[in-house]
């Protein structure tokens, strides 16, 4: 039996995250490398792909760089190309970039904003997942782990194309995992509120906290570094039997028992 800490070491193994940058996917992205991996950090901006990689660097692991969209097929085709001419090889996908932006209405929602939600949180994982997770089945094998949102479960007026997106992927995690079986493991982590750089125009505000106060559970939002255990437990050895499925990680605040602000 293999010793319970030896099953969270990814020395030698090739994480690759999406939005690793920033967020969640920094967070992410510091501790896998913190775990020994190797991690091909990709979003948008390369400098802040580089500014990563630097702070991983320092971690005394190796890391990667890729700008890209995750909403263009081609750039995720280009991705999959970078790192295994890198690397040579992908342990770990993980589809953490997302674009969540608000709509006035459903019907002040246009053309342009419905097809960038959707390409940035469904086509680019979709895209993603078949490219490496094709790939791992023919080899070694890995896991795939989609990062979704309590929007997908509890949706709002508001988060319409968000919310239908990120449901699209949870559905997609189950189809991945029948797809791929058994040599590839696909799961889905479906984060509530959490306090990061994209978030603090709303989670650092006075409203939210006496909502998350008298509503939720933990009565907070999550910090970055509290999604790490999930992600390393999906990738690891540890979760050899699980695929498919979902874990909520939200301060319980999408219980069926938690008041929702309208109601």
């Amino acid at each position: 039996m293999t010793k319970l800490l030896e099953q969270f070491d990814f020395s030698g193994k090739v994480v690759v995250i999406t939005g690793g940058s920033r967020g969640l996917g920094h967070a992410m992205s510091l501790g896998f490398a913190s775990a020994g991996a190797k991690v091909a950090v990709a979003s948008r901006k390369l400098d802040s792909c580089e500014a990563t990689v630097k702070e991983i660097r320092a971690l005394g692991s190796d890391a990667s760089p890729h700008a890209m969209h995750v909403g263009k097929w081609s750039d995720c085709d280009r991705l999959f190309e970078e790192v295994y001419a890198r690397w040579g090889r992908a342990d770990v996908l993980i589809n953490n970039a997302g674009l969540s932006p608000l709509a006035p209405s459903l019907l002040e929602t246009n053309e342009e904003l419905f097809d960038k939600v959707i390409g940035v949180n469904l086509k680019g994982p979709f895209r993603l997942s078949a490219l490496f997770g094709s790939r791992m089945a023919a080899g070694d094998g890995g896991a795939i782990i989609n990062v979704s949102s309590t929007a997908s479960i509890r949706p709002g007026a508001d988060t319409a194309p968000y919310s239908a997106s990120k449901a699209g992927l949870n559905a997609l995690t189950i189809a991945l995992a029948q797809e791929y079986g058994p040599k590839v493991r696909v799961n889905c982590i479906i984060p509530g509120p959490f306090h990061t750089d994209i978030s603090k125009g709303w989670s650092r505000t006075e409203e939210f906290t006496r909502r998350a106060r008298a509503n939720f559970p933990l009565q907070r939002a999550g910090e970055p570094d509290e999604i790490v255990g999930a992600a390393i437990y999906f990738a690891s050895p540890a979760a050899s039997f699980t695929t498919g499925t979902t874990l909520v990680i939200d301060g319980g605040s999408s219980s069926p028992f938690v008041k929702t602000p309208h109601e």
